[in-house]
């Protein structure tokens, strides 16, 4: 049975009819339905005796139609009108009203000839181009049968590349009927690989993830094109003639595919502003195509934006503003074309009385935090500014090995590009493959004996070959399986060279015949570090932000919350902060998506300990110096009263005979995960390794979502860790701690000792190592003492060190807090503005927000734009959202808080730590008092650890009613931090502590104060003490001059509008 066409339901759409009874009440207009008879079944065309029918007409011949028309004899049914409106949709017979169009020549609102171009999603991407409009960087694959192979189009793991132009994941791949609404979306290995498919809504989901797809689609034609990261959100822009865009944006189908839906279940769009320049693209748009009333979609990625699809004939749902907009637009469409001799001016009243609908409750409510105690009611939080350690991982781990055999050698020159003395560093799935299958022949089917202690050497090195290849097999499916290239990586540096004869006997060639083969791995986020950061995200949502939760969401919602979150490139640090995304905006589904989309990595910025490299170092000598000598910490500026400001504070005074001690109980452990290592060592001789592979597990890339039930209920360790490369951990801990023949300790070891402890005692209690408890307990005694001290030896160090690893990530926070400064400083002169005008009985006079745009000339009249944003600085990549008043059915629009997140490793904790509580001993800053009270810097200093999801949170208030706008109180900062995870449960028995033991995971601290309560810290002050030690502004890309509103329109702009539609003046189709 055949589909029913149905051509008039756009016609009687909710939105159309609000506008076309708005044209009517004009008294103007008579407004003629063609309806689904006429257009579907009249007219009958005859010439000489033949008749055509319409559903035999052939859409293909449309020329020869058109040349029919004007030759013949012929009759039409559809009624004569002045202006026609008609649109394609799915069994429109589009060239039967365009062979209408040619004879009556009425006015066409959207032209009839380019809608065909709006089908196939090549030509309107080559018609943007034609006209200078923004889109992603793309390329076309064409096919003319299915699965026809295509000697350009390459497809490697992570990339495609077309005639040479590689797409590297994530990229998006759409069909290129625009009709075809299965757009896929391919993520690389690196945040887990697995492909998302969007699709038009059914029901609450738009699209779906499929971990296990990783190949593209081969069946037809399609588009592949640069992913872009547009912080979740999509951007809709809808024009109604080339001078008027409206834009809405929603949460974007990638991050979760869960459509938000308003209690009518409508999904939920909230207007935005529109930039001057992407005012010019919707009058681009609306000209390129020749449709007046046309939707498009716009994304903003890194400060500019792209055209990505043209839908042709859209408007706007649920805005009685925008219905009375459009249809003034319109009315002077139609007058001005068929018209002229009468007047297109707006009435003063216009003809029609819309009762908006009630604007909802806020939500929001100005209370306390419950942390520093309740704040001034004329007080508005602004800013929340968290630096954020990752959750819970896996120990991570490091293989170091020699490596002399030809296989490994050769690998090296093939991914260096054939230079011997050039490092390699491999990754990529293809590249440890590789290397899996060179170990796989290497490493020996089963242990040599221990006949002689010269074999000790050869032994170690094959015992370090079956290491790596079990690391490699970790991840590896004998079907087919996937490397997790986001938790491991291998280097190989070249030692030793010799030259040979080249190949075809001219000369010599350098070849290298030694290398140093360095395997990293571990550091993988558990399911208890997923759990973490969820946690602490929704307890931020909850507790962060006035409003308990709903307050976050209904800012997030309505483009009142800014929020960027940013990550270092560790894959830990990166899923802990997709987590944690999660968690604060309730979002669903898998963590993939949700980290291509909401998350951006710096390294620059939040890793790496190059800059205080020699510093740390003196610093662990001198640790060494203080542990291995059995000397106490050495008193320096300090009392009793400051125990911190000694060199070495916090080191037990028994620290060498705990040392001594640490060595037993490693030794004692070791041996015994060694035992359990032996049955599954014999098991692996005897059979071929590519039996017994563990298959794939993608969880292992994102972090687990559940605990291993199955594999401890087996005695196994938890996670994908088995007992050989357990043993492995332990048995390299227990080789690097001591060195037997040099007699030397290694204190450096201490740390990764205790994290193993910690690890095991949380995920492998259930094996019982005899002595792992108490080695935690030594391991942490020593550990409490260390790492604060790696960090500076001693207060004035610890500054040092803590300015060069921080500088980047202290320069961006304070840039974060000043724009938010100036922005709510632009906000509060324009209230002002319009409430005096309001005074003097002016009408919505227009404000502009200073600095003024600096190319003011350029702004086109549009009803968007008595609101802009200034883009101009095009070195912000810092995507913008900012909420339209005029259109928003919210109650406080300029209410508005940025919130910026910082994952990072525990070596930017501790040193943003320090900068903030030592920063007053700079020579600069000697005679202020610190930014950290007292008390405080007590609590830190018996702090010692700040562990797993430990943070640091600044909140900025505004006082927006008691202080005038040049005071410095108007801006107060809040500052807390959190220890992270809870360790009690590791320390006691009781029913609480058995239960997080079954659970595998620890509870987060809540945050505590760094300031005494009814301290007042303004952001001058903070400036004043963090500006010595962060980066400079200059050094960083400039911000975009700050948003915000330039007045409500008023009426007179619909007058200002002339010369609408310029490609109607041109030509004579419609018969002007």
């Amino acid at each position: 049975m055949e589909k029913k066409v149905k051509c008039g339901s756009e016609v009687f759409s909710a939105p159309m009819e609000q506008i076309l009874d708005r044209l009517q009440l004009f008294g103007e207009f008579e407004i003629k339905y063609f309806g689904d008879k006429v257009i579907l079944e009249d007219p009958m065309e005859r010439r000489d005796g033949m008749w055509i029918k319409a559903e035999e007409f052939d859409f293909g011949q449309l020329k020869w139609l058109l040349r029919f028309l004007y030759s013949s004899f012929y009759s039409i049914n559809w009624p004569i009108c002045d202006c026609l409106i008609a649109f394609y949709s799915s069994g429109y017979p589009l060239a039967k009203a365009e062979a209408y169009a040619a004879l009556r020549k009425p006015f066409l609102v959207n032209e009839l000839k380019q809608q065909h171009l709006l089908h196939d999603r090549r030509k309107v991407y080559e018609r943007l181009e034609m006209f200078g409009i923004p889109v992603p960087r793309y390329a076309l694959v064409n096919r003319e049968v299915p699965y026809q192979e295509l000697d350009y189009f390459v497809e490697e793991e992570d990339f495609v590349e077309v005639y040479g132009n590689r797409f590297l994941k994530p990229f998006v791949e759409k069909p290129v009927h625009g009709d075809d609404h299965s757009i896929m979306i391919y993520y690389p290995s690196s945040a887990g690989g697995g492909m998302k498919e969007l699709f038009r809504k059914v029901g609450n989901r738009s699209s779906e993830f499929h971990p296990e797809v990783r190949r593209v689609r081969r069946e037809g034609s399609y588009i592949y094109e640069e992913f872009m990261a547009t912080g979740g959100t999509d951007v809709k822009v809808y024009t109604v003639g080339p001078e008027y865009a409206h834009a809405e944006a929603r949460k974007s189908p990638v991050v979760d595919g869960v459509v938000m839906r308003n209690p009518d279940g409508k999904e939920v769009r909230y207007p935005v502003l529109l930039t001057p320049t992407e005012k010019q693209m919707a009058r681009d748009v609306c000209i390129a195509f020749s449709q007046a009333v046309c939707g498009f979609d716009l994304l903003r990625c890194e400060g500019r934006s792209y055209v990505c699809d043209v839908n042709g004939w859209s408007f706007v749902k649920n805005s009685h503003k925008y219905y009375d907009d459009a249809a003034c637009v319109m009315r002077k469409m139609f007058l001005d074309a068929k018209a002229p001799h009468l007047s297109s001016t707006i009435p003063p009243v216009l003809p029609w009385k819309v009762n908006e609908p009630a604007q909802p409750s806020e939500g929001l409510t100005r209370q306390g935090s419950g942390i520093i105690g309740a704040f001034g009611q004329s007080e508005e939080l602004r800013c929340v500014i968290a630096i954020v350690r990752h959750g819970d991982r896996t120990p991570k781990q490091k293989v170091k090995l020699k490596v002399t055999e030809e296989k490994l050698l050769n690998l090296m020159l093939k991914y260096n590009g054939g230079r011997p003395r050039s490092e390699t560093k491999l990754k990529s799935a293809v590249q440890l493959q590789d290397l899996l299958d060179a170990t796989r022949i290497l490493v020996p089917r089963s242990r040599p004996g221990r006949e002689s202690d010269s074999e000790a050497e050869d032994i170690e090195h094959a015992e370090k070959l079956r290491q790596v290849k079990a690391v490699l097999e970790e991840t590896k499916s004998p079907l087919g399986g996937h490397f997790s290239g986001i938790y491991r990586k291998v280097q190989l540096k070249p030692l030793k060279w010799v030259k040979v004869a080249k190949s075809n006997g001219e000369g010599e060639e350098e070849r290298p015949i030694e290398a140093l083969m360095v395997l990293k791995y571990g550091g993988v986020l558990t399911h208890a570090g997923r759990k973490q950061a969820e946690e602490l995200g929704r307890y931020f949502r909850n507790n962060m932000y006035p409003g308990e939760g709903t307050g976050l969401l209904r800012l997030h919602s309505t483009y009142r919350h800014d929020l960027k979150i940013y990550s270092s490139d560790e894959g830990r640090v990166q899923m802990s902060a997709a987590a944690f995304a999660k968690g604060l905006l309730d979002l669903e589904g898998q963590l993939t998506p949700i980290l291509v989309s909401l998350v951006s990595t710096d390294s620059s910025m939040l890793d790496g300990l190059d800059n205080a490299s020699i510093e740390m170092d003196e610093a662990k000598g001198r640790l060494n110096e203080i542990i291995t000598s059995g000397a106490k910490a050495v008193p320096g500026d300090g009392s009793s009263d400051t125990p911190w400001m000694v060199d070495g504070a916090g080191l037990p005074p028994n620290a060498s005979e705990l040392l001594l001690k640490l060595v037993e109980l490693t030794k004692k452990v070791t041996e015994q995960v060694r035992l359990l290592a032996k049955d599954e060592d014999e098991k692996l001789a005897k059979t071929a390794s590519y039996d017994v592979v563990p298959p794939y597990d993608q969880a292992r890339a994102l972090g687990k979502t559940n605990i291993d039930v199955g594999r401890i209920a087996a005695g196994l360790p938890c996670g994908s860790e088995g007992f050989l490369l357990m043993y492995a951990r332990w048995r390299k801990l227990e080789r690097d701690l001591y060195n037997e023949r040099k007699e030397r300790f290694d204190i450096t070891q201490i740390p990764d000792i205790y994290d193993s402890c910690k690890y095991d005692l949380l995920h492998n209690a259930h094996l019982n190592l005899e002595g792992l408890d108490e080695l935690f307990k030594v391991a942490q005694l020593l550990a409490d003492g260390v790492i604060p001290n790696e960090y500076g030896i001693n207060p004035m160090h610890k500054l040092k060190i803590g300015s060069k690893i921080a500088r980047r990530l202290l320069g961006k926070i304070l840039i974060d807090l000043r724009n938010t400064r100036e922005e709510a400083i632009s906000v509060a002169e324009l209230k002002g503005n319009q409430d005096q005008s309001s005074k003097n009985g002016k009408e919505e006079t227009e404000y502009h927000l200073k600095p003024h745009s600096k190319n003011e000339d350029g702004r086109r009249a549009s009803f968007t734009s008595d609101m802009s944003v200034d883009q101009d600085d095009e070195d912000d990549k810092e995507i913008k959202y900012r909420l339209d008043p005029k259109y928003a059915n919210v109650k406080t629009p300029e209410r508005h808080v940025r919130t910026r997140l910082y994952f990072t490793s525990e070596s930017h904790i501790h040193s943003l730590m320090n900068v903030l509580r030592y920063c007053n001993l700079d020579e600069s800053l000697q005679e202020e008092d610190s930014l950290v009270s007292n008390s405080a810097l007590e609590r830190l200093f018996k702090t010692k650890e700040l562990d797993y999801m430990s943070y640091i949170v600044l909140r900025m208030f505004e006082d927006t009613e008691q202080v005038a706008l040049e005071d410095p109180k108007r801006f107060r900062i809040e500052m807390t931090f959190s220890r992270g995870a809870d360790l009690s449960p590791l320390e006691k028995n009781d029913s609480e502590a058995a239960s997080l033991h079954q659970e595998h995971t620890l509870p987060i601290m809540g945050p505590e104060r760094l300031q005494e309560v009814g301290s007042y810290l303004t952001l001058e002050k903070m400036e004043k003490m963090i500006r010595p030690f962060a980066m400079p502004a200059e050094d960083f890309p400039p911000p975009t001059t700050p948003q915000g509103f330039s007045g409500y329109f008023s009426k007179s702009v619909l007058e200002r509008l002339v010369n609408y539609w310029p490609f109607h003046k041109h030509g004579n189709a419609n018969g002007r």
